[in-house]
């Protein structure tokens, strides 16, 4: 896949899958805007590390969930290449605790990253998408938003449920222009992990075929592929991505 002087937005790219996502961009040519949220020495490596690939990087710090940051964020980009190709939404937290002693606020937080801040890029990316009548979204929802339900994350369950149906909305109001399309990750060996014990981590390997989590390169691959003319035929779809999680 060559993408060949394209300019690709990766929200929450810092670290994680969208660490992997844009490395695997400025592999294949792109111009790489690395967008963070307070991580910064995190999101300066990998520039430097984009950069070392011999593409343009922009490095920039904003809050998705604030409509100002975005505004700003979308205009600095449009002043300096005139354009934003592609957009991977993959900015997201999870804030996992009991159900009992889950609060209002952990859900307003949870809401305003993962669907709202979602909303906002969508929305001011979009507008420069359809004036050039080209564009390529790309949600990292989850398999929490489908089956693989969790009470004590509740809201980040719902809130990815919520960025599917997203989706198809977005696919509708942007059609025939832009595509939009949705990946949802299972396992995936990142640091969201590490707070979980090896024995719970080693019984959920167990509910997968493939006996093991997903590196986030794997869920690069998919997103890289949604992001391609190889699937420009494919619109409002959720690209299940599990290792067999479901069948297991």
């Amino acid at each position: 896949m060559n993408f060949k002087n394209k300019v690709v937005l990766v929200t929450g790219s810092s670290r994680g899958i969208g660490r992997s996502i844009a490395v695997r961009f400025a592999k294949e040519g792109a111009n790489v805007v690395i967008n963070y949220r307070s991580n910064e020495k995190e999101a300066n490596v990998i520039t430097e590390i984009i950069s070392s690939y011999g593409n343009d990087c922009m490095c920039y710090k904003a809050d998705v969930s604030s409509e100002d940051d975005v505004k700003n964020m979308i205009d600095a980009i449009i002043k300096k290449y005139g354009r934003i190709d592609i957009l991977v939404n993959n900015a997201g937290i999870a804030i996992d605790n009991d159900f009992q002693d889950r609060g209002v606020n952990d859900w307003k937080e949870t809401l305003n990253t993962n669907l709202i801040g979602v909303f906002l890029v969508s929305k001011y990316a979009g507008k420069y998408m359809l004036e050039k009548k080209y564009g390529k979204i790309i949600n990292i929802s989850s398999t929490n938003g489908i089956d693989t339900i969790y009470p004590y994350s509740i809201d980040y369950d719902a809130s990815k449920a919520g960025l599917i149906n997203m989706t198809k909305n977005l696919a509708i109001e942007y059609a025939p222009f832009i595509n939009v399309n949705a990946v949802a990750p299972g396992w995936v060996d990142t640091g969201m992990n590490d707070d979980l014990s090896k024995s719970y981590l080693d019984s959920e390997k167990e509910k997968i075929l493939l006996k093991r989590f997903a590196d986030a390169e794997e869920i690069a691959d998919v997103v890289l592929f949604l992001a391609s003319d190889k699937a420009r035929y494919i619109d409002g779809e959720t690209i299940r991505v599990d290792g067999g999680l479901k069948l297991g």
